[in-house]
């Protein structure tokens, strides 16, 4: 038979006995009888005298008998008015008389009701304490089993029968005088209502067993025996096992009489077993009985009434019946401490502190001094003693506990509160089917009282009798405050099941409060470390909140409006999933709503919510901020206060300052469950060492305990005690293997000081319920790499390396990474949609904070999804040289860096270039979205060897400073690309950085952890709680985000991330078998001007190539008749008057073209044949002549009014050659001033140089460039809107002509520069002859 532990709960309050004094009020007294009243006589004698003389008068002068009638009449009339006055007195005596009897009537009816009420009350508190012996069943299966303690006045008092007892309401007889003076009614009324109600009847009469050694039957046997019956289940009912015990002495005639008793938990041994269990207190010999109850039974002292028993020296009732008991007996004579003998012998033998009961006609009697007491006898039957036996059977109190006089000084551990006996193998299914009627749940002892109660926490509202559903935990350092929470924790764990209660753990200081709990089933959260990560705050408030929203829809949708209708109406069989109560205990609240105040508002949301959906608060800390938990201090039901740091904050938490007085050793404290009730207790623990496990003595004992499962079960004892079987199994056992067994114990001691009973417990809860409903998703603390979001990757013969599970291959909807969404209690892919108005993205985070290693997921992942010829990269990488490591992509068509200008350059220019041919595509055939474009390329209607293109810049700050003017035209291809199919990719480090104009392009904002949270676009106070931790960020919806690795290897470390990468780059370059992205043309370094087309025209010359389209670049000195060449030594000056004439020379003869050289250093002199030389300068005087002679004979070409603008067109108002003045290092001639220009003659004749046939072409440093800019033939030539070859030169130069400014380039590249537009050309190559 299985047993049940009953926690003994505090002894619940009964009906009030009435008090007090009831004076009665005295009858009325008896009146003065009243005399004759003869001077009231006196005021009718004039009437009287009136009378008589009208009697006269009338008698004289009309004698008739009228008249003598008539003064008959009024003489009547006046005797009866003066004897009527006479006797008016005495009629008032007699009305005032009857109202007094009237009202004091009325007032003893009132007094009446008054005792009547006063009766009944005493009634009810009487049969609480002493309830009839039929009704005791009812007991032994509620909460009141086994209520009274020993410290209670009425511990062994039980009532023999129903009687008269004086009334509880004291009525006072009055102070009245003689009785021949009070009315007689009254004062008869009052003599019957004092002795009616001065007494009550049919009461219990109760004996105090402890003042009395024995108590003797005598009179009928059976009524006798019927009574011992009755006394006997009220001590079994109410009173615990460890507190009291029956034991029998009797002979084998009368074991049939109380074969009962073996039933009861009372009767069993507490420490000896025979075979059929726990040993029965039975003998039939005194002596025997001794020996049986111990050596310390035998060792008490005579019998003191004042003595209260415990657990270590509880009462023993001995019920003899059938033996002699010898008179020297101790039994008899003058007793012994705390025992009782109920004598059934007949023998009589009497004695100073022994009471006589004697039935007889259902009568009980028993003096009381010199009177005699008689009650009508309780009594019950062999079958309801034997039934009431049989409930009791099973019920056992937890045994340790209550082992113990001083409670609050012995530590405890969770177990021995629980009953459980060997936590590694107890029954958990057991313990938890207790706990499914609603009226259990939640309710669990936390420790111990003075007196050794049990301290139960019942955390249910108290609209369901329970102290909840919200408390506070106040503890200092030291105080057990986390050991108590633990102890809550576990002993809730291992009542109640998962489908039950779930439970949210919260250490705000992340310590070890519920360390190894996330293991229980019970669990749906264990949050800690919040203080070192503040941004989990709002997590874990988004969490709870969501709980709270999804339970409230959950009974919305089930049609009913709390979690207590719900699972009442679920227990009543409807067809509804378990709703578990939810325990959220938040460890240091306290320093919580320090560090974000704004929690408190979650507090408050459980505390008016919490009730209806079964949400229960614990707030614990070591110190009460009342400033900062005010608003949810009025939810606080029950409070907690065990040691405190000061008086006032015991006096805060329970209203006085007794918990800062309490003892240093942790686990004291105070539970205060209302304004009146305050509890001291001691709290038990969890953490201790766990009990060692059975050694191999104890289990051979065991094994010879159940030799023989089946055994006759009786009052006697049963086959050999189970001591005798362990002490030979364990000799037995010894004898065979001592050091074995040293050995097993030596482990055992090894394990219990090594595994603690929190361990074993948990170890022993874990697996055995449903698993609670997760609200806490782990954190974002581990990057996945790319292929946990994208399964299935797996070579394809069309599509190459691609994850071939992805639903959206070629659908521009990649997966980046995960979102956390703890409001909605799950996790999400992160999926970039750039097909349609959000294919622009933007990335903005602080420095290391991985936006590079984004942008490379983003291109791994839209890799793996689609194929080189779907799309295509093209980047700009100022981040420095994150994007490299996917360089070797077949999608990616260039990759550039800072320092390769040109490459960048070009890479915008591509991009536009594109932009604009699918513009003309689109107008051309007539399509109206890219959608179609995609369809008709894939149709083989368009032949584009470009898709979706992406101009992906890593670094838009660094473009800003060293590309402006590629800002702009990267803004208009955001603008106009995503109608084409150009995406923009951008990353930053804050957004500030972009224009608001690129800002609202970009639909896909991803935000990581800003510098400065105030920069924010989602929201600031989130961007404070994004982590210091590469790759997370926010989403435009304000949830958190974790970026995927660029890797394929399932791997989370980032330290070797480039190398992963590069290989999951050449994994899927592996597998792609065709045409990879196209890349970006660049000007080649060296041109030769073998690859430029000859001279057209009239000297219209090839320059070179522009960098916007590789298309030749040409000068017309038709069109612009002088060309102007800068640029820093060695940067190519000389090359391009070289590539000059070889243009002239190639395109004229020498009767058709002539030069004049100026050539300081001597480098064209070769290039220049002497056929088409006119004149030749070293110096600047010869210069000075040249340019004078030429001035002279060029002036007589200038057209006069007589030239048409026919013959201006066609030249032929002239005749000769053309004259192309070529000067190199034009520094070493002039003065860089207005003043002395050796090119001063010409000036004027600059602006008709098309009409004349004269052409010059300067080139000299950039040394003093600005100052260079005032000789008048430069100026003058730049005013005309000649363009200018601007080679490499520095920055100290600043810009002097046009917009060009400073720039390094290799020798060859030159800005075009013009007075609209800066371009940059190869000039072409032209070996020095």
């Amino acid at each position: 038979m299985s047993t049940q532990i009953v926690k003994r709960s505090p002894r619940g309050e009964g009906p009030a006995l009435p008090e007090g004094q009831v004076e009665l009020a005295e009858p009325p007294v008896l009146g003065e009888p009243a005399g004759a009243d003869f001077s009231s006589v006196l005021t009718y004698l004039p009437m009287g005298l009136g009378t008589a003389a009208m009697a006269l008068m009338f008698s004289v002068g009309n004698a008739n008998p009228s008249s003598y009638m008539m003064a008959g009449m009024m003489g009547v009339a006046m005797i009866s008015m003066t004897f009527s006055q006479i006797g008016r007195p005495g009629a008032d005596r007699k009305r005032r008389m009857r109202a007094e009897r009237r009202d004091y009537l009325r007032y003893l009816a009132q007094k009446r009701t008054q005792a009547r009420r006063a009766a009944e009350q005493q009634r009810k508190a009487l049969f609480w304490d002493n309830p009839e012996p039929h009704h005791l069943w009812s007991l032994a299966l509620g909460p009141r089993l086994w209520e009274r303690r020993p410290g209670h006045e009425d511990f062994a008092t039980i009532r023999i029968g129903t009687g008269e007892r004086r009334a509880a309401l004291d009525l006072l007889p009055p102070h009245t005088k003689p009785v021949e003076n009070l009315e007689p009614l009254s004062a008869v009324s009052l003599r019957r209502f004092t002795n009616t109600h001065q007494t009550v009847p049919a009461l219990p009469i109760p004996i105090a067993l402890r003042q009395f050694t024995g108590i003797e039957f005598a009179g009928d046997g059976q009524a006798a025996l019927a009574l011992m019956r009755a006394m006997i289940g009220q001590l079994v009912v109410l009173h615990s096992p460890d507190e009291l015990r029956i034991a029998v002495l009797a002979d084998a005639a009368a074991h049939a009489e109380w074969d009962w008793l073996k039933w009861l938990p009372h009767s069993a041994h507490p420490d000896e077993e025979d075979a059929a269990g726990p040993l029965r207190l039975a003998a039939t010999d005194p002596d025997a009985l001794m020996d049986l109850l111990g050596i310390d039974f035998r060792g008490r002292p005579d019998h003191d009434p004042d003595a209260v028993p415990s657990v270590t020296e509880p009462l023993v009732v001995v019920v003899a019946q059938g033996v002699r008991i010898p008179e020297g007996s101790r039994l008899l004579g003058a007793g012994m401490r705390n025992v009782v003998l109920l004598d059934a012998t007949g023998a009589m033998t009497g004695g100073p502190a022994v009471l006589r009961l004697t039935t007889r006609d259902g009568q009980v009697g028993f003096l009381a001094g010199a009177d005699t007491i008689t009650a009508q006898a309780d009594a019950l039957s062999s079958a309801a003693a034997e039934a009431l036996a049989r409930t009791l059977a099973p019920m056992r109190t937890s045994g340790t506990v209550d082992l113990v006089d001083r409670p609050l000084e012995t530590d405890f551990d969770m177990t021995s509160l629980l009953g459980i006996r060997d936590p590694r193998t107890f029954d958990v299914g057991a313990k938890w089917r207790t706990r499914i009627p609603q009226s259990a749940r939640l309710r669990v002892p936390i420790g111990v009282t003075g007196e050794g109660e049990l301290v139960e926490l019942d955390l249910k509202e108290s609209a369901q009798s329970g102290m909840g559903p919200h408390g506070l935990v106040i503890g200092a350092t030291g105080s057990g405050k986390s050991e108590l929470l633990r102890t809550l924790v576990m002993g809730l764990a291992a009542t109640h099941s998962s489908e039950v209660l779930n439970m949210v753990l919260t250490d705000f200081k992340g310590g070890a409060t519920f360390l190894h709990m996330d293991r229980l089933p019970h669990t749906s959260a264990v949050i800690t470390n919040l203080a070192d990560e503040l941004h989990l705050v709002d997590r874990m408030q988004d969490s709870i909140n969501g709980e709270m929203i999804r339970r409230q829809e959950l009974l919305r949708a089930a049609g009913y409006s709390s979690l207590f209708d719900y699972e009442k109406a679920r227990l009543g069989g409807a067809d509804l999933s378990p709703l578990p109560s939810l325990l959220i205990i938040v460890d240091e609240f306290s320093e919580l709503l320090a560090n974000k105040p704004e929690f408190v508002e979650l507090f408050v949301s459980i505390g008016r919510l919490g009730r209806s959906l079964g949400v229960h608060l614990l707030l614990a800390s070591q110190r009460l901020d009342e400033s900062r938990i005010n608003r949810v201090e009025g939810h606080l039901s029950y409070r907690v206060a065990l040691r405190t740091f000061s008086s006032m904050e015991s006096r805060s938490v329970i209203g006085v300052s007794s918990a800062y007085e309490l003892p240093s050793a942790p686990g004291n404290g105070y539970l205060k469950i209302d304004t009146t009730n305050l509890v001291r207790f001691k709290a038990a623990y969890v953490s201790g060492p766990a009990p060692a496990p059975p050694t191999p003595g104890e289990q051979a004992a065991q094994l010879a305990g159940v030799a023989q499962q089946v055994t006759a079960f009786g009052l006697g004892q049963n086959g050999p005690l189970q001591s005798v079987l362990a002490e030979e199994a364990l000799a037995s056992l010894a004898a065979r293997s001592l050091q074995a067994e040293a050995e097993e114990e030596g482990g055992a001691d090894h394990q219990e000081s090594g595994e603690s009973l929190l361990e074993v417990l948990v170890g022993r809860l874990e697996g055995s319920g449903p698993a609670a409903r997760q609200i806490w998703l782990p954190p974002l603390t581990s990057s996945p790499s790319l292929d946990e979001l994208l399964p299935g990757i797996v070579p394809d013969p069309v599509r190459g390396m691609s994850a071939a599970d992805h639903p959206g291959l070629g659908a521009l909807k990649v997966p980046l990474g995960l979102v956390d969404r703890p409001y909605e209690q799950l996790r999400e892919l992160l999926v970039a949609d750039l097909s349609g108005a959000d294919g622009h993205i933007g990335v903005v985070g602080a420095p290391q904070t991985g936006k590079s290693t984004l942008l490379r997921t983003l291109m791994l992942s839209l890799a793996l999804t689609h194929t080189p010829r779907e799309i295509q990269f093209y980047c700009l990488d100022f981040g420095g040289g994150g994007l490299v490591s996917v360089s070797g992509l077949p999608h990616v068509g260039s990759i550039a860096t800072r320092l390769e200008r040109d490459r960048v350059l070009r890479t915008v220019e591509e991009i536009s270039g594109i932009l604009e041919r699918r513009e003309q595509e689109f107008t051309g055939r007539g399509l109206e979205s890219m959608d179609a474009y995609r369809r008709l390329r894939a149709s083989g209607g368009i032949d584009d060897p470009h898709g979706d293109v992406f101009l992906v810049v890593d670094g838009w700050f660094t473009l800003r400073q060293e590309y402006e003017d590629l800002e702009n035209r990267v803004m208009d291809i955001a603008a106009r690309g995503l109608a084409f199919g150009v995406h923009v990719v951008v990353s930053g480090v804050r957004w500030s950085e972009l224009r608001t104009r690129l800002r609202d392009l970009l639909g896909t904002k991803l935000e990581l952890r800003l510098g400065d949270p105030v920069e924010s676009e989602v929201g600031t106070r989130v961007a404070a709680g994004v982590p210091h931790q590469p790759g997370r960020g926010l989403v435009a919806s304000g949830h958190h985000f974790l970026g995927a690795l660029p890797r394929l290897d399932g791997f989370s470390d980032d330290s070797d991330l480039t190398a992963a990468t590069k290989a999951a780059v050449a994994e899927i370059d592996t597998f792609w078998t065709g045409d990879s992205a196209p890349g970006v043309r660049l000007l080649p370094t060296s041109l030769s001007v073998d690859q430029l087309p000859r001279p057209e025209g009239d000297v219209r010359v090839c320059l070179g190539w522009d960098e916007q389209r590789l298309q030749p670049v040409w000068h017309d000195f038709a069109a612009t008749p002088h060309l102007l060449v800068f640029g820093d030594d060695e940067t190519g000056k000389t090359n391009a008057l070289r590539l000059v004439v070889r243009a002239i020379t190639s395109r004229y003869g020498p009767d058709q073209a002539r030069i004049i050289l100026a050539d300081p250093g001597r480098g064209l002199v070769n290039d220049v044949p002497a056929a088409y030389r006119v004149g030749y300068a070293v110096d600047t005087d010869a210069l000075s002549d040249l340019a004078n002679n030429a001035a002279v004979s060029v002036g007589k070409r200038v057209p006069d009014s007589t030239v048409t603008p026919e013959q201006l067109a066609r030249r032929d108002w002239w005749q000769g050659p053309e004259l192309f003045v070529l000067i190199d290092d034009y520094d070493l001639f002039g003065t860089g001033t207005s003043m002395g220009s050796p090119m001063a003659p010409l000036v004027n004749l600059l602006a008709q140089g098309h009409n004349v046939g004269m052409h010059v072409v300067i080139a000299r440093s950039t040394s003093g460039s600005s100052r260079a800019m005032m000789d008048p033939a430069l100026r003058r030539m730049w005013e005309l809107g000649n363009p200018a070859l601007l080679f490499s030169y520095p920055k100290e130069e600043g810009k002097f002509i046009g917009e060009a400014k400073p720039r390094t380039l290799p020798p060859g590249r030159a800005q075009l520069v013009t007075r609209r537009s800066v371009k940059l050309i190869q000039t072409g190559l032209v070996p020095p002859a």
